[in-house]
Order: structure tokens, then sequence, then C-alpha cells
């Protein structure tokens, strides 16, 4: 029988696009949200009990990668972007229900807010249900993925002089981490991995109200270009 899912908040996020954001929860953990919950789960009554909590389990949608036809095989940016697995051994955000999941730090609570760190969704996102982290049931000893075995490697964040001093600004202004933020993200090398950067390509993003510009000076290094 056909059942219907409603969600029960939505995200406020740091990322205002698809690009950059971290491809796994935790790596940066500078990046702040707000839960907003809906109508009755607004009422504190229904997140009794989280402040005993350090993680929660967000199950969410993608709602900018909906699609009506099923995919059995993707092409996982861990993979490079060019190799195909079957979607059930990714974690691409190409679903067959365009259903997520993500263990994000929980900072505060409030009755109808959840305040977030270490997120990995775009702002507006779509949040079906929320359960907290069990340390002894959720974190399995001896798991293992060899397709993703560790953390993918970083790359070096350099500055143009003026853009850290912009960024400073802005996060005083923001009350938000935004030097850590972008040198976080930006080290996980967000560009699509086929793509082979140039010194003369540049490439942009928006985090928060702030739009950061950075190229690729020489292999293996970022320079943040500006911030404004």
């Amino acid at each position: 029988m056909p059942h219907q899912v409603e969600p029960v908040g939505y995200v406020r996020s740091c990322f205002k696009e698809k690009f950059a954001i971290p491809r796994q929860p935790a790596l940066a953990p500078a990046a702040r949200g707000v839960l907003e919950l809906l109508p009755p789960f607004d009422n504190g009554d229904a997140v009794q009990g989280l402040e005993q909590v350090s993680h929660v389990w967000l199950l969410f949608l993608f709602h900018q990668a909906l699609e009506a036809t099923p995919r059995l095989k993707v092409r996982p940016p861990r993979l490079g972007g060019n190799r195909s697995m079957g979607v059930f051994a990714t974690r691409a955000t190409h679903r067959p229900n365009g259903i997520g999941q993500s263990v994000v730090r929980l900072e505060r609570v409030e009755p109808g807010r959840l305040y977030l760190s270490g997120i990995d969704l775009l702002d507006g996102t779509p949040v079906l249900d929320i359960k907290p982290y069990v340390p002894y049931a959720d974190a399995v000893a001896g798991a293992r993925n060899s397709m993703a075995a560790e953390a993918p490697g970083l790359i070096q964040v350099g500055w143009a002089a003026e853009a850290l001093a912009s960024a400073h600004a802005h996060s005083e202004r923001l009350g938000e981490p935004l030097v850590a933020l972008i040198e976080q993200c930006l080290a996980q090398d967000p560009r699509p991995a086929y793509q082979t950067p140039t010194p003369e390509r540049r490439y942009g993003v928006r985090l928060w109200d702030v739009e950061v510009r950075w190229h690729y000076p020489q292999a293996g290094v970022i320079q943040v270009l500006g911030v404004a």
C-alpha cells in the first residue's frame, strides 16, 4: 500500500548550493546549520531528552536530486566520477527514493530548533526523521568498506591577503567560523575528480551569504582569491 512521508522540519544551512558540500558528514566540523521543526514537532515535548545526546542521525531527502526513473548504477565521486557501481553500494545522491542519512553533532536544543555542526546538507533540505546516535550500537567494531577505508586526502589551502582579511571580517559579522569552514571544505578539493584544473580557471561557491572564489595555482594547491 502506498505510504506518504512528510518532513518533520527543514535545515537552514551554511551551504547554499551543492558545489563544495563535503561528501560525508563530520569532514567539515565548522559547517553549521539549524534544523527548524514543523508543527506538531516544534513543541518542546518532541525534543525532550535530546539534551543528553551529542550526535543525531538525520534521515532526509536529496530534494534537488529527485528523479522519476531509478538508477541501478551510479558514478560515485569517491571513485573519480568515471567508474560505475551499483547504487546500493554507494552513498551517491541519486537514490531510489531520494533518501539520505547523516550523523551530525548536536550543539544545542531548543523547542522547535536543533543547532547542528559537521553537517553535509544543503540549505532547505527536508528532514524526514531524527534519531539519537547510540555509540555502542552504531559504532561497529571491525566494520569495513574497502572502497572508502579512510577519509579522502586533503590538499593545501592558501589565501590571498585581502581574501583572508575579508573572510575574518565576514566571520565576525556572521558569528560563524567562516575561515575554518572555507579551509575545511576546499581542502577536500570540491572540483569534479575527472576535471584537470588550470591556474587560469576560477571556481566559486556561496557559503552563508558570502561568495568565495579560488583557483589552483599548481597541482595539489588551492588559493582563495576573494571572499565578498
